[in-house]
């Protein structure tokens, strides 16, 4: 397993090492002892969410708000996504900054999101299958999120966002400006 780290600080990209042959191909996508030692602390999953979505679709930036922040471990296991990361830490010096990583089933790239970070992730594919751990379980009344087509974020969405297509939740989210973070850095 290769560790990247990013110009985000705990925010990774992990790359399995791929075993293959004529019978196709073998990795393993996650091991607690090895992704405890990447992350050099203990994290511990409580749950897995899958979801589909077809080309265009938006979705994000989300996050929970403390107590029930979560850290999250993401990939595409159909069709090909760009996700990213944004800092949403007060006194960070990265506020308001982020990282994309293009996740395919080819590339087999996992991406960790800690805990701080607002996630989102487009489509770009036909149709995308997008798995993912959260360290915590999932409380509606703790939902946040901040605009996913905000401006001032600079996100190359490598898309047309006038073809976007966003839940209408996430069309009322506000812009990184208008935000009040939970998390402090």
């Amino acid at each position: 397993m290769e560790i990247i780290k990013t110009a985000l600080e705990g925010v990774l990209i992990i790359e399995p090492r791929i075993f293959s042959d004529a019978r196709g191909y073998f990795f393993e996508s996650y091991s607690k002892r090895l992704f405890d030692e990447a992350v050099g602390h203990h994290i511990d999953f409580v749950q897995d969410n899958q979801s589909m979505s077809t080309r265009g679709v938006m979705r994000g930036l989300h996050f929970q708000r403390p107590p029930h922040a979560q850290a999250k471990l993401v990939r595409c296991v159909s069709g090909h996504v760009l996700d990213v990361a944004v800092d949403i830490r007060k006194g960070s010096p990265t506020f308001g900054e982020h990282v994309a990583v293009e996740l395919t089933p080819e590339n087999h790239r996992q991406f960790f999101i800690p805990r701080g970070f607002a996630h989102g992730f487009a489509v770009l594919s036909d149709v995308a299958v997008f798995q993912y751990k959260c360290d915590n379980y999932y409380a509606p009344e703790s939902e946040g999120g901040i605009s996913i087509i905000d401006d001032s974020l600079e996100i190359d969405w490598r898309m047309d966002l006038a073809d976007a297509i966003l839940s209408e939740k996430d069309l009322r989210l506000p812009t990184l400006r208008d935000f009040d973070s939970p998390f402090e850095f």
